[in-house]
């Protein structure tokens, strides 16, 4: 049910945007979603379509050519508490994969149960 956006400067290779994708998806795993549940898209953008301030608000560090916006829409309910362990695993992963946490900023969007029509205009949550 989650629908992850990936938003990239271009180039990207194949093997960054499936370390990130991957570290997202075993996060989202590892807070209840299943296995299979896997809608993923990546928009690879041209320098002057992705503007991103260096250091707002918080960052410790510059962000770079290699950084990050990862959004997740998914059904509205998940607490603070489960949102705050998916980014600190998902965080790890994307460490232990070499890119700097600092370089990843992450958007949750919430949506109610009947806003998804998985497939045939079906509203399975209804």
């Amino acid at each position: 049910m989650p629908l992850v956006t990936m938003t990239v400067r271009k180039p990207k290779t194949a093997e960054f945007k499936d370390a990130v994708l991957n570290a997202v998806h075993d996060a989202l795993v590892e807070s209840g979603v299943p296995q299979a549940d896997v809608f993923q898209r990546v928009l690879s953008l041209e320098e002057e379509d992705f503007r991103f301030d260096a250091r707002y608000p918080d960052a410790q560090s510059d962000r770079n050519q290699d950084f990050v916006l990862i959004e997740i829409l998914w059904s509205v309910g998940r607490s603070v508490k489960i949102k705050k362990k998916l980014l600190e695993s998902l965080m790890n992963r994307l460490a232990a994969q070499g890119l700097n946490p600092e370089n990843v900023m992450v958007v949750f969007k919430e949506t109610s149960w009947e806003n998804w029509s998985f497939a045939g205009g079906r509203l399975i949550h209804t």
